[in-house]
């Protein structure tokens, strides 16, 4: 009992310095998660109470996360990704369909996504893998297994169908795999196996009658590839997308506006809460208010990575890099679909996008991140050991 108590003391009460707390980070985060309520509340005044729902059950995991010693969380990473794989089964037997995809579990009135849980987990699993493995990383058993392993998820979402995801999570564990200290002849190999089979990837999803891909996301494929041709059908949503940034002009026509004109209030957009926030954001917040928006993700970002650098161990590291990696994966294509850059894709914008799974789990990894920087003087301050490259 004695021994329990030690070990629950050194998780969640370990004596860390007040002044060590990244406060800025979690400004930033807040500050750009209110950006998306007042947008979120323009686009759908009904989906704005459950994004504070949200945000104060996010709040609450990260303030407990921010106390925990994440180096204890990730000694549960099998346990995480048993737990992951539970559940993504349970959403293909038993899970919620909207549209056509089944990819949440109703719990009362409220949906929860777990393939936006795996984003983190995943991120949780990966860092520690490969600190594990850290010595033998070049290994192609280790390899085999990182990717064997990986694919068992990434399988059981890109099935729900969520492509958008399964690509998203992939490329952060390639990631954080190269930020681990892989070769640079398996980087090179890599790309000279990945650029050619896209093109052949893609050649082969735009041709009719193809089995590749679902019939919709080669629907969107084409729209991006010829959006005059479809304006009318699967491309007309980017097109009015675009058309909305362009009318915000400087400084925008005003949250909650009720222009006929709006995306919004004209229907042009279905969900613009979602997916083509930033359609919303550019139209009434303008290019300033659009730069605001991109330049706090930039911010946060950097200020993941900064802690990245400063970690205690390479566990530590490798887990900010891949949370800094997931954000600006998902802010990129996300505002790179609402003006015509990327094919359609269905990927939330980090903080600002309606969404309580997204939003709680981006939350609770930014609690993590917080815990990290809490321990980069541990060692010094403690002579404890730690867990180099």
């Amino acid at each position: 009992m004695r021994e329990l108590i030690k070990r629950l003391r050194n998780m969640f009460f370990r004596s860390y310095s007040v002044r060590e707390f990244n406060v800025p980070l979690l400004i930033t985060v807040v500050v750009l998660t209110l950006i998306g309520l007042a947008v979120i509340g323009s686009a759908n005044p009904d989906a704005r109470v459950k994004q504070i729902l949200g945000m104060i059950l996010g709040m609450a995991a990260l303030l407990v996360l921010s106390v925990t010693d994440y180096i204890w969380i990730q000694d549960l990473h099998w346990f995480l990704y048993g737990g992951l794989i539970f559940i993504l089964l349970f959403v293909k037997l038993f899970g919620e369909t909207y549209n056509g995809a089944q990819r949440w579990i109703a719990i009362g009135s409220f949906t929860f996504q777990p393939s936006e849980l795996a984003k983190i987990v995943m991120i949780l699993w990966a860092s520690r893998f490969l600190m594990t493995h850290r010595r033998t990383i070049n290994k192609p058993s280790v390899l085999v297994q990182y990717f064997g392993l990986a694919a068992i998820p990434l399988a059981l979402i890109y099935i729900q169908p969520d492509l958008s995801t399964t690509i998203s999570i992939g490329i952060v564990l390639v990631l954080i795999l190269f930020m681990g200290g892989i070769s640079y002849r398996y980087v090179i190999a890599a790309f000279a196996v990945v650029i050619p089979v896209a093109v052949i990837f893609l050649n082969i999803v735009v041709q009719p009658g193809q089995k590749l891909i679902a019939k919709y996301q080669q629907d969107r494929i084409l729209a991006w590839l010829e959006p005059e041709k479809y304006s009318t059908e699967d491309g007309w949503q980017q097109q009015n997308s675009i058309m909305a940034i362009g009318s915000g002009r400087l400084s925008g026509k005003g949250l909650g506006n009720d222009t006929a004109q709006s995306v919004k209030n004209g229907n042009y957009i279905v969900e613009p809460e979602t997916d083509f926030i930033f359609a919303i954001v550019g139209e009434e917040m303008g290019f300033l208010g659009s730069c605001l928006v991109i330049g706090l993700i930039a911010i946060i970002v950097f200020m993941i990575i900064r802690v990245g650098t400063q970690a205690r161990d390479m566990g530590g590291s490798l887990l900010c890099y891949g949370l800094a990696g997931q954000i600006a994966f998902q802010a990129f294509m996300n505002i790179a679909v609402a003006t015509g850059i990327a094919p359609n894709t269905g990927i939330p914008l980090p903080f600002v996008s309606a969404g309580l799974t997204s939003l709680v789990s981006l939350y609770a990894g930014i609690g993590i991140v917080l815990n990290v920087g809490l321990q980069k003087n541990y060692i010094s301050r403690t002579g404890g050991e730690v867990i180099t490259w």
